[in-house]
């Protein structure tokens, strides 16, 4: 649970941080646009090449977001639907995440570390995580530390999105929403 103290920790870390730190392109902020009036309400559709993830609101309507996206080989692609949601979620780096990137994940290696939720968490402020079959991905819907790698190809396969973007989305979208990404 984040505390009143590490808020404000993390605002006045924010405030200190140029605000051209935080610029995003304005096509990567959230905006209503139009669809296929063929794809169902309620879903949630993710353009990995195009860095875009689509909340379908109505027929031929959808809030879009920008996104970061997995890497070259590491990204997920298929059908999933939500399974679980979580405020602040806790953070551990896949062993396989370890054992590619030992020098930075090492704190992690031989221990059960997992580090708490807040402000310096990789997964952000909220986290989608998505299921197939009744079982958990690995893969998630998460706010990010790194607002400048929203638009590339660069996580280790999760879908990245700006804070108070994957905020917005988390508030919109119940368990069970299905999930395609392309």
């Amino acid at each position: 649970m984040i505390t009143r103290r590490t808020f404000i920790a993390a605002a006045a870390a924010t405030a200190a941080v140029p605000a051209h730190a935080f610029e995003i392109d304005p096509i990567f902020m959230p905006q209503q646009v139009g669809i296929k009036s063929d794809l169902a309400p309620g879903q949630i559709l993710i353009l990995p090449r195009a860095h875009f993830l689509y909340f379908i609101e109505a027929p031929g309507r959808a809030m879009r977001y920008g996104v970061g996206v997995g890497k070259a080989g590491l990204e997920f692609t298929g059908k999933a639907n939500i399974g679980a949601k979580k405020e602040w979620p806790t953070w551990r780096p896949t062993e396989e995440m370890i054992e590619r990137d030992p020098a930075a994940y090492g704190k992690f290696k031989d221990n059960e570390y997992v580090q708490p939720g807040g402000p310096s968490n990789p997964l952000g402020a909220r986290a989608l995580y998505l299921f197939q079959n009744g079982r958990d991905t690995f893969f998630r819907i998460h706010g990010t530390t790194v607002p400048s790698s929203i638009g590339r190809s660069v996580s280790n396969g999760c879908i990245r999105m700006i804070n108070e973007h994957v905020m917005d989305l988390y508030e919109r979208v119940p368990l069970g929403t299905p999930v395609t990404v392309l």
